[in-house]
């Protein structure tokens, strides 16, 4: 087959942020599939028109669109609707047996749409979060006509596609909420690069990670690695450090980007305990990420209070099973629930207090977080392989191709 995938956040191993697309992409084309990546390209860059990579097989066109965590509701809007534009342009003189349209944003169906429709081919779309349903309950899409507009471009992202993939069971129920057919939704989680965090560490990547850090190499490490939006709450790791900043021997550390970043280091300041137990690191690439991970001995995974989360696929909770790290939650739903029923990790109270009691149970227990730790990464080699996944994916592509006749 030949595949236009379509998502506009799209990174690869050298970039930061998650990597499905590309990991998924990349299997594609070692199954002998032929996949053109149409994405935005947000850094720095010479040129305002496409440019085009190869990325280990994968055809990546790159369309130069700014974004940044920090922009305003009219920038993410203006952002989306340049690349909405651009990408349609770029693929209407293109031929392809499918289209697979990522989301976030939402708007990538429009595109999608127009080119499945251009080149009479099927469109499959994938739900990474449901939208408008999050946005509405933090209260960041308040007006009534966008919240009518968004629901009515969420019902025709859903309508207008042969195949829907779903991130989680939660956001599957989400999809069939909106009434489309539930045997033409997937579930297919965020899942697990085994053989990038199988990589043999003899302990000098760790060590020397620890030692530029000012972190002792028989002290307890705690990371975050992710955005710093407002829905991920990272105030709660400050909050968990100055409530144990009696414990000489236990660092925090939350590594990323994002609108919160100045207000968590802030926070960490105001509370005495920036670089002291706790440390904040600008994002790194996902090549680094092993190296990180192979210092820590916990892992976090952090939301603010919003049942409507309890649905997501957060990639630093796969990263961490990867790893072999045990998990420490702050939010229920599947992932809690599956750490709990694989031993594999713990869910933190909301209450501070509460929180920091179950820790000091289980810091200095040395067994129980190797336990742990060998069990997360057996739940990610037999329940979230990527290799596994990517060939579900492709049998929902080659199901969409066949029942269009393409």
């Amino acid at each position: 087959m030949k595949i236009i995938y379509l998502h506009q956040y799209f990174n690869t191993p050298a970039m930061s942020g998650g990597t499905r697309s590309y990991e998924m992409a990349r299997r594609l084309v070692q199954m002998g599939h032929e996949v053109h990546m149409i994405t935005s390209w947000r850094g720095d860059c010479r040129t305002s028109d496409w440019f085009i990579t190869n990325e280990d097989g994968i055809t990546v066109h790159w369309f130069p669109v700014a974004y940044s965590n920090s922009f305003s509701d009219f920038q993410r809007v203006f952002a989306f609707l340049k690349f909405l534009i651009a990408a349609t342009r770029r693929c209407w003189s293109m031929s392809a047996d499918l289209v697979f349209a990522t989301s976030t944003p939402l708007t990538i169906a429009i595109p999608g749409y127009l080119i499945s429709k251009r080149l009479s081919i099927p469109m499959v779309f994938e739900v990474r979060d449901l939208w408008p349903t999050l946005p509405i309950a933090i209260g960041s899409l308040n007006n009534p006509f966008l919240r009518w507009l968004a629901f009515k471009l969420e019902r025709f992202a859903y309508f207008n596609s042969g195949q829907v993939i779903a991130l989680s069971d939660g956001m599957k129920d989400g999809v069939v909420a909106s009434g489309y057919d539930s045997r033409k939704i997937h579930v297919i989680p965020n899942s697990c690069d085994l053989e990038l965090f199988s990589v043999a560490d003899d302990g000098k990547a760790s060590s020397r990670f620890r030692a530029e850090n000012n972190i002792p190499g028989d002290a307890k490490l705690i990371v975050y690695c992710g955005t710093f939006g407002r829905i991920n709450g990272v105030d709660y790791l400050v909050d968990l450090a100055s409530s144990l900043d009696d414990i000489p021997d236990l660092y925090f550390m939350a590594i990323g980007e994002g609108a919160e970043f100045d207000d968590v280091a802030l926070l960490a300041e105001l509370r005495g305990v920036l670089n002291r137990n706790f440390r904040l690191l600008p994002s790194v690439s996902k090549a680094e990420m092993p190296n990180i991970l192979a210092a820590a001995d916990l892992a976090t995974s952090l939301f603010i209070p919003l049942k409507e989360m309890e649905a997501n696929s957060a990639n630093k909770f796969f990263d961490a099973l990867a790893a072999g790290l045990p998990v420490l939650l702050n939010y229920g739903g599947w992932q809690s629930k599956l750490l709990v029923d694989n031993d594999a990790g713990l869910q933190l109270d909301r209450d501070i207090k509460v929180a920091a009691d179950q820790l000091r149970q289980v810091l200095f227990d040395s067994q129980k977080i190797c336990r742990w730790g060998v069990n997360a990464r057996n739940v990610g080699e037999s329940q979230f392989s990527r290799d596994d996944l990517a060939l579900k994916l492709e049998h929902v592509f080659k199901e969409a191709v066949n029942e269009s006749g393409h």
